[in-house]
């Protein structure tokens, strides 16, 4: 018989695995009903969280070559999803962030879910709370250094 500890650090693997699913099946959904192609949208998203980045990070988790990454921007700008704005940190360089259509365009389609997660996150106490952002921040921490890892093996 399974203790209990190992089972609850089994369940909490897979919520975590299962979470990562949802939101990639969120986020295809939600480029489907824009008509965006899976690289336009995993930038918005990624700028989305960010706030504003350099045309090289989007390279970067997008994957795209530095000459793709171009051409999407521009794709974008033209849309008016995103705008760039001098670098204040590289006098040659942008800084590429969301323009408001993006959030217009996209705002109401996630509202839903944007309640829904307020109201539960609102229903943990702040010990709870605490608990949560300290094993997200740490598990996402493992992801990113693994990464690391990963891509300096890459050729």
């Amino acid at each position: 018989m399974m203790d209990l500890k190992k089972d609850l650090e089994k369940q909490v693997l897979l919520a975590a695995r299962e979470t990562n699913t949802s939101s990639v099946l969120f986020r295809n959904a939600i480029r489907s009903k824009l008509g965006l192609n899976i690289t336009d949208s995993e930038c918005l998203s990624f700028l989305s969280i960010k706030g504003a980045s350099t045309p090289k990070d989007i390279s970067h988790y997008t994957g795209l070559t530095t000459g793709s990454t171009t051409a999407m921007l521009d794709r974008l700008e033209k849309a008016e999803f995103i705008r760039r704005r001098p670098n204040p940190h590289d006098r040659r360089g942008a800084l590429i962030e969301i323009n408001e259509k993006w959030t217009e365009t996209v705002g109401p389609i996630v509202m839903g879910v944007q309640k829904a997660q307020a109201k539960l996150i609102a229903s943990y106490s702040d010990k709870e709370l605490e608990i949560i952002v300290d094993f997200l921040t740490r598990f996402a921490n493992n992801v990113k250094e693994y990464t690391e890892i990963l891509e300096e093996d890459l050729p």
